[in-house]
């Protein structure tokens, strides 16, 4: 078992809660010493030039996925040379009509050191780190691994 923490930190700044034109904008600290400016997405009166919990809840998986397959890769003797992804996630309303992040499509790419996997070989190191990744096994939605190649 291990604890994973992060702290969020908001101060009134700008705009009225009475006709709801307050700043969304907070920091999102964590244990390392980084941090990074959070807000809603624009949709929602949120700050563009930061980041919300839907662009992070969507990177948050990306990034699961892929330093898990870089694990299962290892182990089986793949060793990669670049992974790039342009995941995309959706908020919609989820079968019980309340908003939710309703699907997430990773589009990993990756290049290869040395021996290379076959095309059945890379399906199945995608298909073990999807089933692996501690993130993707936390959550209700719905989240598709399509494999891009150049």
């Amino acid at each position: 078992m291990s604890e994973h923490h992060a702290s969020i930190r908001f101060t009134h700044s700008a705009g009225s809660f009475a006709d709801k034109s307050f700043s969304r904008d907070h920091q999102v600290l964590f244990n390392g010493g980084q941090q990074f400016l959070g807000s809603s997405a624009p949709a929602f009166s949120g700050n563009p030039d930061a980041v919300d919990p839907e662009d992070a809840f969507t990177a948050s998986l990306a990034s699961c996925h892929m330093l898990t397959f870089l694990a299962v890769a290892a182990v089986k003797g793949f060793a990669v040379a670049s992974y790039a992804d342009d995941a995309v996630g959706t908020l919609d309303k989820n079968a019980e009509g309340r908003m939710s992040m309703v699907r997430v499509v990773l589009r990993p790419r990756v290049v290869f050191e040395g021996t290379q996997p076959t095309p059945e070989e890379l399906n199945a190191l995608h298909e073990r780190a999807h089933k692996g990744c501690f993130i993707a096994n936390s959550v209700k939605t719905e989240v598709s691994v399509e494999p891009q190649v150049d």
